[in-house]
């Protein structure tokens, strides 16, 4: 996986200061997209050992709330691997810390994704597992609103992954 940025004392994407991991890749190709660089998953430079260390660097400091990742899009096939296993490491080492992730995919559609790929054990549903929030779908550039928190259009969600996994384990348990 390839990233563009590293962005620190964030407060635009997500609430708190944060950190804020820009991928490469996206399929999406939103019109109007403010990213369009981070679309091609070849851009950007790898993502490696001292980028990692550079994220927990700044994730240990007190007054940082969590980490966000955005781009492109965290969750385009290409990337998947590597942010299951960022996140992984993030909410081991700082399980206190919360993580938003950014997708152009909708709820509805990574569920769908889910139900067809169980064999791999490194694909959305451990993402999911380790992401508090979810910013879905894509930006519609004819729905811009630039009053709503953290998301660009009105079409996108902020979804309480964690809460939702929450209740259902809960109701697994009855």
């Amino acid at each position: 996986m390839n990233y563009h940025n590293i962005t620190k004392d964030d407060m635009l994407n997500g609430d708190g200061i944060r950190v804020v991991l820009w991928v490469a890749g996206c399929g999406h190709h939103c019109p109007g997209c403010q990213n369009p660089e981070t679309w091609d998953p070849n851009g950007g430079i790898p993502f490696d050992d001292a980028a990692m260390a550079e994220i927990m660097e700044e994730l240990s400091k007190d007054y940082v709330t969590g980490l966000t990742l955005s781009g492109g899009d965290p969750l385009y096939p290409g990337n998947r691997e590597t942010v299951r296993n960022i996140l992984q490491a993030v909410k081991k080492r700082f399980p206190k810390k919360n993580v938003w992730v950014y997708t152009g995919y909708t709820w509805d559609q990574l569920m769908q994704i889910v139900g067809s790929n169980r064999d791999f054990p490194w694909d959305i549903p451990d993402i999911l597992s380790y992401t508090d929030v979810l910013v879905d779908g894509r930006y519609e550039q004819d729905k811009r609103d630039v009053s709503l928190p953290w998301r660009g259009s009105s079409n996108q969600r902020l979804i309480d992954v964690s809460g939702l996994l929450e209740k259902e384990r809960r109701s697994e348990i009855k």
